[in-house]
């Protein structure tokens, strides 16, 4: 792999997790990167190694505000997950991320991944960390003509990537082959710049575009809700995200699914009288397997009456709250 090594180290993209490699900021740059763009992660790491600079920092910090530091990432059990970590390792690792898959397994949110590359870019340790740009790159390069989704496809890539990895800097060719795969490798390869595709199985068979084979994909569902953005003496009705739903821990307004009636459904459920003063702008919403259009509405009631489970809150307020990311639209309009 020493063309690898030598064009990984030319042309590696400069990311801030790279200035330095702590296992703390390896940890938090992996999970970040978690189903994120790095482009995407750059400003939110930066943000949060500012916030919370040490794994003390982070485990003390209450949820709120790491959900608010997380706000727009998305997949929010991410953000809760390195929460509860920190807290593991400060409370049974004396405030060291562990050196060992089987201690780093008992953590909350880290999977074969993340665990891989903490071991090896945090710990330069001989691991293996496979994500979907080595997936692709492993299938290429040995050929494999099966769907790399499966299980045993994956552990036969591991096992295919663990035998590349150079003796002394076994780090360099795993970071190199995560790069290749996101630079070169990519779903449209660019093969005349790869570094090893004379190597490469996919391309002497000249089927480096049939590669890697794939299940079809999840079908996205569609929602629709209509929003009531209810107002009362300058308060705002909103309400938290239950622990274990999807936008645990994340604020929205109400909202009622297509088909309820929706002003009787709001009385129904607040006990509310409102009016309409205006509908807001459309808002489309995408998270996890589902596509929800949002019909949001400003409506006023005369008095905030007092409801379980629900807070009425000034807009300064609102603000200062993690919202998940179709409702901070919503709040953002309102807020103008």
């Amino acid at each position: 792999m020493e063309e690898l090594h030598a064009w990984f180290l030319e042309n590696r993209r400069s990311f801030p997790w790279r200035e330095t490699r702590s296992p703390y900021q390896v940890l938090v740059s992996e999970v970040m990167l978690q189903q994120t763009r790095a482009s995407v992660v750059i400003p939110y790491f930066q943000r949060w190694i500012e916030e919370f600079p040490t794994v003390e920092t982070l485990a003390a910090a209450p949820i709120e505000k790491v959900i608010k530091l997380w706000e727009g990432l998305g997949y929010y059990s991410r953000a809760r997950n390195l929460h509860l970590a920190a807290q593991e390792i400060v409370s049974r690792f004396q405030g060291e991320v562990p050196n060992s898959y089987e201690d780093l397994s008992t953590l909350p949110g880290l999977g074969p991944y993340t665990i891989g590359a903490i071991l090896s870019f945090g710990f330069h340790k001989r691991a293996v960390a496979v994500d979907g740009n080595v997936a692709r790159v492993g299938s290429r390069y040995f050929a494999i003509e099966e769907e790399i989704n499966r299980l045993k496809v994956r552990r036969l890539i591991e096992e295919k990537i663990n035998g590349l990895l150079d003796l002394e800097k076994p780090w360099v060719t795993m970071e190199g082959l995560i790069e290749l795969g996101a630079t070169v490798c990519k779903p449209k390869p660019l093969c005349a710049e790869c570094p090893i595709r004379s190597s490469c199985g996919a391309f002497a068979k000249g089927i480096v575009e049939r590669l890697p084979l794939k299940k079809r994909a999840t079908e996205i569902t569609f929602l629709k809700r209509r929003v009531a953005v209810v107002q009362s003496q300058e308060m705002v009705l909103v309400g938290k995200g239950e622990r274990g739903k999807v936008m645990a821990d994340l604020y929205e307004f109400p909202y009622f699914e297509e088909g309820e009636e929706f002003m009787g459904a709001i009385f129904q459920k607040f006990g509310l009288q409102v009016r309409l003063v205006r509908r807001l702008r459309e808002i489309t919403h995408t998270f996890t397997k589902f596509k929800a259009l949002l019909y949001p509405y400003l409506l006023k009631t005369d008095t905030p009456l007092p409801i379980p489970g629900w807070d009425w809150m000034t807009k300064k307020d609102l603000y200062r709250l993690p919202f998940s990311a179709g409702h901070r639209k919503i709040l953002k309009e309102i807020l103008q």
